[in-house]
């Protein structure tokens, strides 16, 4: 019978070789993952059996099955009964899934996530200064644009700011960099969201946004950075200060 279109058994267990006796589910699920991010299976790849996997791992299929449950959890396979389980999606498509559920799983610290952030941001304000071309910049000034007509909508404002960011790792042209913001930012979002709750300290934002912007546009690296550090130091006040709220 020949075998199904999509089915790299041969492939995947060849892949994952044999596990130390006794091994716990998790690292039965970590050797799993770490094939599945690794970029060498495409998305829709239907897996072995889990009496193959069994095998190839040298663990219980009950292990097998509790780290394809959690797998399935984590977003990073599909199990369709009655058909097998598949690959959701590509690498770059799950690594940052994996990474945000891996930091929500380790309960950090919101002052450690804004350490990351804030250095993050940094870094990617120097390369869009020298990377950003006109689209970026057009973009960059309409998300300023609608940050300035909020008003007193503070939800518009939070999302002309989520806005302004976006475009501003965008423009930096680097893809790693745009998904660990992503996932540092939205471990942060319960407290973005409410961070600037008031006249004065939307204005300060807009001011700290514009100096970036500026600096973006005039390609000056060195100033990006620092307008971007002076930004990061008071909005890691705020958002500190609304997670003890």
């Amino acid at each position: 019978m020949p075998a199904y279109p999509s089915d790299r058994s041969a492939e995947i267990t060849a892949a994952l070789g044999a596990l130390p006796s006794g091994t716990p589910v998790s690292e039965v699920a970590r050797r799993l993952m770490d094939l599945f991010t690794s970029g060498e299976i495409e998305p829709g790849t239907r897996l072995p059996p889990e009496r193959q996997l069994s095998l190839t791992l040298g663990v219980g299929r009950s292990a097998v099955r509790e780290a394809l449950a959690a797998l399935e959890i984590l977003g990073i396979v599909d199990v369709r009964p009655g058909s097998g389980t598949y690959l959701r999606g590509t690498a770059s498509d799950l690594l940052p899934q994996t990474l945000r559920w891996g930091l929500l799983i380790g309960k950090r610290s919101t002052d450690d996530l804004l350490d990351v952030r804030s250095g993050l941001e940094i870094y990617c304000a120097r390369l869009a200064a020298s990377r950003a071309d006109a689209g970026d910049i057009a973009r960059l000034a309409e998300s300023l644009a609608r940050m300035n007509s909020a008003g007193t909508d503070l939800a518009a404002f939070a999302r002309a700011d989520a806005a302004f960011h976006d475009a501003l790792a965008r423009a930096a042209g680097n893809d790693a960099l745009v998904d660990l913001l992503h996932v540092v930012r939205s471990l942060l979002q319960v407290y973005a969201d409410r961070a600037v709750h008031d006249d004065d300290a939307a204005r300060l934002a807009i001011a700290e946004h514009d100096a970036v912007f500026r600096a973006v546009e005039a390609r000056d690296e060195d100033a990006a950075a620092s307008a971007m550090a002076v930004h990061m130091a008071t909005a890691a006040a705020r958002l500190a200060a609304s997670s003890r709220d």
